[in-house]
C-alpha cells in the first residue's frame, strides 16, 4: 500500500536534503521590504495524517506570514457563512494564465474576478467577509479557523506595516477598478482586510493544520465546500504554473510569496512547506520539489 501514512523519516529526509539543493535558483520576495529579509536557506515541512500521525522536519519553530496561502480558507469560511450559489455571483472559477494581481484580467473579464485564488478575487472575497472593519474581520477569520483547526495563527503587525508601506499600486488599481465594476462595495476595507488576512502568521504546523480541513471530513465544514476549495486549488492554486503542477504532481496546492505551501492529499492529510526562495512565478521552488518527490514516490497523486 502507497500513501502518506507510509512515509519513513529516511524518505522524508531524502527528499527535503534534495529540494534544499535546489533553493538558491529561486529568490525571496523583494516588493515586501520585511519578506526581502527572509533567510533563504530556511526550510521546513510539516506533515498532518488524517489518523493523527505527523511528520516534520527543519525550521519549524520559524513564525511566517501565509501571505496568499490563507486564500482558501477565506474562500471556505465565506462559503460556510452564505453558501456557493451566492459566492459564485461575485466570483468565477476559471484558471488564468495571467499573473496573480494583473489588473488587464480584470479588465478583459470586465471586472469580474477570474476566481478566488488571484487578488482581484480575494479583495473580492475580503469585501463580503462579516465585520464593520478590517480589523474586526481578520479577527473573526483567525478565531474561526484556530477554533476549527487547533492553530494559533496571529496578525503580524510588522509584516503588516511593511505590506502597507509597499504601498501596492497593482493591488489598489484591481480593488478600484472592482469598485468601478460593483464587484466590491467598500474598496477601502477590502483591501484593508485582504492585506491584514494576508499578515496572518504561524508555524508551517498551523499551515499543516488549516490543511486538514480540507483533507478530511469534519462535522464542521460541509463536504462539497471543501470539494469547491480543492478543485480550485489544483486549477488556480499555483496561479499560471497550476495546470503543469496538476500534471506534474495532482495535488490541490496553494502557494504564497513568502515561501509557504499547501498540498492537500485528500482523504489522507495535508502538506505544509515553507522556504522562502521563489521561482519567477511566485511560488516556493524548494517547496514545490519537496512535494513533487513526495508525490511521486508515494503515488499520492489524485489522478492515481
Amino acid at each position: 500500500m502507497i500513501g502518506l501514512k507510509t512515509l519513513t523519516t529516511t524518505q522524508l529526509s531524502a527528499w527535503v536534503q534534495q529540494a534544499k539543493l535546489l533553493t538558491h535558483q529561486g529568490q525571496v520576495a523583494k516588493r515586501i521590504s520585511q519578506l526581502a529579509l527572509a533567510n533563504p536557506d530556511l526550510f521546513a515541512v510539516y506533515i498532518c495524517c488524517g489518523t493523527g500521525g505527523t511528520f516534520s522536519q527543519g525550521d519549524t519553530d520559524y513564525i511566517f506570514p501565509l501571505m496568499s496561502a490563507i486564500k482558501p480558507f477565506s474562500l471556505l469560511y465565506l462559503l460556510e457563512l452564505v453558501g456557493a450559489e451566492r459566492v459564485f455571483q461575485w466570483l468565477g472559477f476559471e484558471p488564468s494564465d495571467a499573473p496573480f494581481n494583473s489588473l488587464e484580467q480584470l479588465v478583459a473579464d470586465h471586472g469580474r474576478p477570474r476566481n478566488p485564488m488571484i487578488n482581484s478575487g480575494a479583495i473580492t472575497v475580503a469585501d463580503k467577509l462579516p465585520g464593520k472593519d478590517a480589523i474586526a474581520r481578520t479577527q473573526q477569520l483567525s478565531n474561526w479557523l484556530n477554533q476549527l483547526a487547533g492553530c494559533h495563527l496571529k496578525l503580524d503587525e510588522v509584516m503588516l506595516a511593511s505590506v502597507r508601506s509597499s504601498n501596492s499600486q497593482a493591488n489598489q488599481a484591481i480593488t478600484q477598478y472592482l469598485a468601478k465594476a460593483g464587484s466590491v462595495k467598500n474598496p477601502d476595507i477590502a483591501l484593508d482586510t485582504y492585506e491584514q488576512i494576508c499578515c496572518l502568521s504561524g508555524q508551517v504546523e498551523d499551515l499543516a493544520r488549516l490543511g486538514l480541513l480540507l483533507a478530511c471530513e469534519c462535522e464542521f465544514i460541509k463536504p462539497q465546500h471543501r470539494r469547491i476549495v480543492n478543485s480550485l486549488m489544483l486549477t488556480c492554486g499555483l496561479y499560471k504554473a497550476s495546470s503543469q503542477y496538476a500534471l506534474q504532481i495532482g495535488l490541490p496546492m496553494k502557494s504564497g510569496i513568502s515561501g509557504a505551501l499547501l498540498a492537500v492529499v485528500p482523504g489522507e492529510g495535508a502538506v505544509a512547506c515553507y522556504s522562502p526562495a521563489l521561482d519567477s512565478t511566485g511560488n516556493s521552488v524548494g517547496a514545490i520539489a519537496f512535494v513533487e518527490a513526495l508525490s511521486q514516490g508515494l503515488q499520492l497523486s489524485i489522478f492515481g
